[in-house]
């Protein structure tokens, strides 16, 4: 019988031995990969990879820590990307019935307009396996169900109540607390959904991209701004912003964007001259995009012409209607 353990356990250290050595070449291989990596970094070209005028090249890879501000972009799992829109101090976030500040505060918009129901199910998860004490792996679209994540949650209430944490302290089965105001200190309307999710911070800092110009370079065809912050453009002016000026009635302040904040040269620059001289405002000449639109259309043989037309101006005297011309 004893030799028969023995022979048992010899065996039995075989296989460990295996295992702790296949292991062992696995972690090794990975080094390595992690090795040539770094590598990559601090290798120095072959002449081949320089252009003909370049003798010599060295790329420098600097790290610098910046703190988090407003517009900075932070990101989860699952698509749920945005900007910072206030950084409060800790009291005056809101906070759980137990007196808890929450870290961060996401719209609800975030998920019906992009459907990704995901960051709700890693938020509920995320509380259940904080408070369980256990880690989850659930692959995408094949993971857990709503149901099993809603069974955590219950399991995670249970074992909290048999700690003794009273019942107003834990959210609901959907993972739905009541929150306070941190500022006036009363509760919210409507139930919160909290829990624990990964955010990642994005490349996209607003230091890289603050930008503001009064004149600059305009493009030679279209006599527009140039876009980007690199050439020192403009604000870009798309066709969903037009639709939000329409949408409040601001007529004037669209015409100002469309026409001498764009692209009636004649336009900004007596309106360029009335600012300097503190004269009243007027709008004259035509847009430059109408003038290619109107080359355009000749490029394809139809001879559109910009006719001047008389029109009649009634103006009321005491005499009677006095008649003015006037050309348009």
């Amino acid at each position: 019988l004893e030799k028969e353990e023995k022979y048992v356990t010899e065996q039995r250290d075989k296989e460990y031995k295996k295992l702790i050595e296949k292991y062992y070449t696995y972690l090794w291989e990975e080094y390595e990969k992690l090795q040539d990596k770094d590598k990559d970094k601090v290798r120095k070209p072959s002449s081949e990879d320089l252009p003909l005028t370049v003798l010599q090249s060295v790329k420098v890879y600097i790290a610098s820590l910046r703190k988090i501000q407003v517009g900075d972009k932070l990101s989860g799992r699952h698509g749920n990307k945005g900007i910072i829109a206030k950084i409060l101090p800790e009291e005056d976030m809101p906070y759980l019935p137990d007196g808890t500040p929450v870290d961060i505060v996401l719209s609800p918009l975030g998920v019906p307009s992009r459907m990704n129901v995901g960051q709700l199910l890693e938020t509920m998860l995320g509380w259940a396996a904080k408070q369980l004490n256990v880690q989850y792996v659930t692959p995408p679209f094949d993971g857990a169900t709503e149901e099993d994540v809603k069974n955590e949650i219950r399991k995670a209430k249970e074992y909290l109540k048999k700690k003794g944490v009273p019942e107003k302290y834990l959210p609901d089965d959907n993972g739905k607390i009541t929150l306070y105001d941190g500022r006036t200190g009363e509760p919210f309307m409507e139930k919160c959904l909290v829990g624990y999710m990964y955010i990642m911070k994005l490349v996209h800092m607003v230091e890289d991209k603050i930008h503001a110009r009064s004149t600059g370079p305009y493009s030679l065809v279209t006599k527009q701004p140039l876009g980007g912050r690199a050439h020192f453009g403009g604000q870009r002016l798309g066709e969903m912003e037009v639709w939000a000026l329409e949408g409040y009635g601001a007529a004037y302040t669209l015409q100002n964007f469309l026409t001498i904040k764009s692209d009636d040269v004649e336009g900004r620059k007596k309106i360029y001259e009335a600012i300097v001289n503190g004269e009243p405002l007027t709008y004259t000449g035509v847009p430059e995009s109408f003038k290619v639109l109107v080359k355009e259309l000749q490029a394809l043989a139809l001879n559109v012409e910009f006719l001047a037309r008389k029109y009649k101006i009634k103006e009321t005297t005491k005499q009677g209607i006095k008649v003015k011309k006037k050309e348009e």
